[in-house]
């Protein structure tokens, strides 16, 4: 399936029409919010103020996509989160307790259910369309990827809105944080990588593509095939699951110019990558992601997002380390705490 339009809103300068990350934003801390754009652009201004942060991230960026496709109305539109409208949720939790469960207001409890983003979306569109949200932990992302490219194989669909979103709340963080998964100590996210410790940096994000089985001049690149596979017993079988990934593209390792990973600067977690690198990545050459962006479950949307930027521009941007490389098939190789591992195979168009 072709990539026909992407949006981003991230920790970078992503959204809109910018420059492909020619200059990289520094954070301090132990997180990388995203930067968010004005939203008064792509949303009603009366509907902006019922949304939550994380409902208008993912309602612009998906509004935002379509518009670069020039598609009114997607056949269908498929997201995916691990962690849904938290602040909504939250809101709506702490409202029951501070009100004993009396005369709530309807509004966070409507909003923090997981398919909030794409049924405002098919709302403000009226898209009567297939809508569905995958809440898979951190397979959500990859397994709305599946749904897009079943429904484009089997003739159901011709243009799918399909994303990936997930954000930071002060709960979600502190609760994350007590249990080991961030960095005690400040680092910057340009250090993350090269110094490796335990614990890494929260993450943020949305990003939405626009998916066709047609393809077409001003295409992006083309996804080649999508797999995943849950808790691996050792590294033997990451390593054969991906290369029966790459033999049911009928390709080897040496055919892929570049490989992304979701390196994170955890010392537990990047052991994979590590053990992947020495025994099948040995000729390839290897960046991360996730100083750009921080962990968070859908993350492997963002490196999509980077993925097809690279193909579409011919190269790697100069702030990242492989500048200038000419680039015609990326591997992005992602896991989620060593639970969730995925594979997303792109090529140039």
């Amino acid at each position: 399936m072709y990539i026909r339009a992407a949006s981003n809103i991230s920790p970078q300068n992503t959204f809109g029409n910018q420059p492909f990350l020619s200059e990289l934003v520094e954070y301090t801390g132990d997180k990388l919010s995203c930067i968010e754009p004005d939203y008064k652009a792509l949303i009603d201004p009366k509907l902006i103020r019922r949304m939550s942060r994380i409902i208008k991230m993912g309602v612009a960026c998906g509004m935002d996509c379509l518009q670069q496709a020039g598609i009114d109305l997607p056949d269908a539109i498929i997201t995916g989160t691990a962690y849904g409208c938290l602040e909504d949720t939250n809101t709506f939790l702490s409202k029951m307790v501070q009100q004993n469960e009396e005369a709530l207001a309807p509004t966070a409890f409507i909003q923090s259910t997981h398919n909030t983003i794409s049924a405002q979306i098919a709302l403000l569109l009226q898209c009567h369309s297939y809508n569905n949200t995958f809440v898979n932990g951190g397979a959500s992302f990859e397994n709305a990827l599946l749904d897009a490219m079943m429904l484009l194989r089997e003739g159901g669909a011709r243009n799918i809105l399909v994303g990936g979103i997930d954000e930071i709340t002060i709960n979600s963080h502190a609760i994350l944080k007590r249990m080991g998964l961030y960095r005690r100590q400040s680092i910057s996210p340009f250090e993350l990588l090269n110094f490796p410790d335990k614990g890494t940096m929260a993450g943020e994000g949305a990003a939405f593509f626009l998916l066709s089985n047609q393809p077409s001049d001003n295409a992006w690149a083309k996804i080649d095939g999508v797999s995943g596979f849950y808790k691996p017993r050792n590294t033997a079988e990451i390593q054969q699951q991906i290369s029966n990934f790459l033999s049911s593209q009928s390709i080897s390792i040496d055919d892929i110019d570049l490989v992304l990973t979701g390196k994170n600067g955890d010392t537990k977690n990047d052991s994979v990558y590590q053990q992947m690198q020495h025994a099948v990545f040995i000729e390839t050459p290897v960046i991360g992601y996730k100083h750009l962006c921080g962990e968070y479950p859908t993350s492997s949307a963002f490196a999509l997002w980077l993925a097809a930027n690279i193909l579409k521009t011919g190269g790697v941007p100069a702030a990242l380390e492989q500048a200038g490389t000419p680039v015609k098939k990326i591997l992005i190789y992602n896991h989620y705490q060593n639970t969730h591992h995925s594979l997303i195979l792109l090529s140039a168009c």
